[in-house]
This record gives C-alpha cells, sequence and structure tokens, in this order.
C-alpha cells in the first residue's frame, strides 16, 4: 500500500490530468519525487505553474482515495502503475495514458492483443460471426480485447473463453460497479482466464 498511495494521492491533485500525470513521471521517475521536488524543478515540467506547483506541495490525500486503495486491498484486486513491467505497452505510448489500472485477474506483457468491438444491438448472425472470429483469434495466439458491453463485446468474449484461451475487458466504470449487470458472471469467468480493468475508481458508476 505504501507504493501505491503517492500514485493515489499524486492523481487527486485538482489540475493534474493524465497528460500532466505523464510528464511528471517521465521528469521525476515516481510520484513521491515529485511531491519532494522543488518548485523550480516542477516549473521545468510543460504546463506546470506556480499554482499547481503549491498545490502539490500543500496537498493532504483525500479520504475516500485512502478508502479506494484499501478497498483494492481488501477484495484483492491489482492495481498497475505506468512504471510497472505488466502496464501495456501500446496504452503507455499514447500521449495521456492513465497513470494506472485496476486489475482484476492477470495481465501478460507477452501476449499480442487484438480488439474486437461492435454494436450493442447485434443480430444473431453477426454475434454468432463475432463469436466465431475470436474464438479463431484467440487460438492463434492472440488475447481479444473488449469492453464488455452486451452485443458484439460479450460475444468476443465469450469467443476467446469457448476457446479456452485469455480475454480481456476494459470497463467504463470502476470494478466493484459492473456494467452491465447481466455480466456479473462473465466478469468472473474473464478475470479467471484474463483480466478485467478499469482506469476509474473502484465505485465509479
Amino acid at each position: 500500500m505504501e507504493r501505491l498511495l503517492p500514485w493515489f494521492s499524486l492523481k487527486s491533485v485538482p489540475g493534474i490530468g493524465n497528460l500532466l500525470f505523464k510528464r511528471l513521471i517521465d521528469r521525476f521517475d515516481s510520484p513521491q519525487r515529485v511531491f519532494n521536488a522543488s518548485t523550480a524543478d516542477l516549473l521545468e515540467v510543460n504546463g506546470m505553474s506556480r499554482r499547481l506547483a503549491a498545490a502539490i506541495h500543500g496537498h493532504r490525500t483525500p479520504e475516500t482515495v485512502k478508502k479506494d486503495l484499501d478497498l483494492v486491498f481488501a477484495k484483492s484486486y491489482r492495481v498497475v502503475t505506468q512504471t510497472d513491467a505488466l502496464y501495456p505497452p501500446l496504452l503507455r505510448e499514447i500521449p495521456d495514458p492513465p497513470p494506472f489500472l485496476y486489475v482484476y485477474g492477470g495481465l501478460d506483457a507477452g501476449t499480442g492483443n487484438i480488439a474486437v468491438v461492435g454494436s450493442r444491438h447485434a443480430t444473431h448472425y453477426g454475434i454468432a460471426t463475432a463469436k466465431r472470429l475470436s474464438a479463431n483469434l484467440a487460438a492463434m495466439g492472440l488475447t481479444v480485447v473488449s469492453g464488455m458491453a452486451l452485443g458484439i463485446d460479450t460475444a468476443a468474449h465469450e469467443g476467446a473463453l469457448a476457446a479456452g484461451k485469455r480475454t480481456i475487458a476494459v470497463l467504463g466504470s470502476g470494478l466493484e460497479k459492473v456494467y452491465p449487470t447481466q455480466n456479473r458472471n462473465l466478469f468472473h469467468r474473464i478475470a479467471e482466464n484474463g483480466a478485467v480493468i478499469s482506469e476509474f475508481p473502484l465505485l465509479t458508476e
């Protein structure tokens, strides 16, 4: 917990979004070093202002953030930060990657990924095709990534699981707010043979 708290704390500083967070980590290597940096050093980072530097130095971690981290450990979830080897390498290359990911299950940095997404209101043919395509892709050694929504996303995950292979779901909510609720069983099945990940605090709707 001690290693992760500075990550959660820095993310909770008003005015620090994902883009500036990445610039700070690129410059200082860790959130703790950001908090310990001088104002002069902070101002060398593009996008930093004196007001924001003062906010960093005066920041106190909100109780809600501490409770979120406590819940991570209580539920046996994992947190993968930008500097961890398991953080998805392609995600790290975008300008504003999430500082860290909440993970239910396990990530595998050595596996190639392919996204399969589509309509929530798919036809029977579309769902059958998505399942077959995803099963074939998974059998070729690719990890099928989708969003666990109804329709094509669900079919993609089901296809990979039917082939006995890994799949990853990326949620638009926190891990404690599974959406859609119909996919709660799928949520656990994916985690048993892959991972469910989110960039949002656990109780985010």
